[in-house]
């Protein structure tokens, strides 16, 4: 995380995925560290996702979008294109 947010600067106004796949025995807790990043990702009408699958979703605020392969983080991100041209 120390390193993610002295490089957050360059990617500030980009859409990030973060991919945990292959990261064994990842906590909830660490990936709620993303939390306000992910919802000022939203506030500025960019998208965040982080790819973990060995999470359980429903145990993460709704706010963060957490996915369980790279391919659905790129639905993901699509996904979000879609509703800000269509203004929601």
């Amino acid at each position: 995380m120390r390193e993610f947010k002295t490089r957050y600067k360059e990617f500030k106004g980009e859409h990030l995925i973060l991919d945990f796949s292959e990261k064994i025995n990842i906590k909830t807790k660490e990936l709620i560290v993303f939390l306000k990043v992910s919802v000022q990702h939203q506030k500025n009408g960019t998208s965040f996702v982080l790819v973990c699958k060995e999470i359980n979703i429903d145990d993460l605020p709704d706010e963060l979008n957490v996915v369980p392969t790279l391919t659905e983080g790129i639905d993901i991100l699509e996904m979000d294109a879609i509703e800000r041209d269509l203004g929601f």
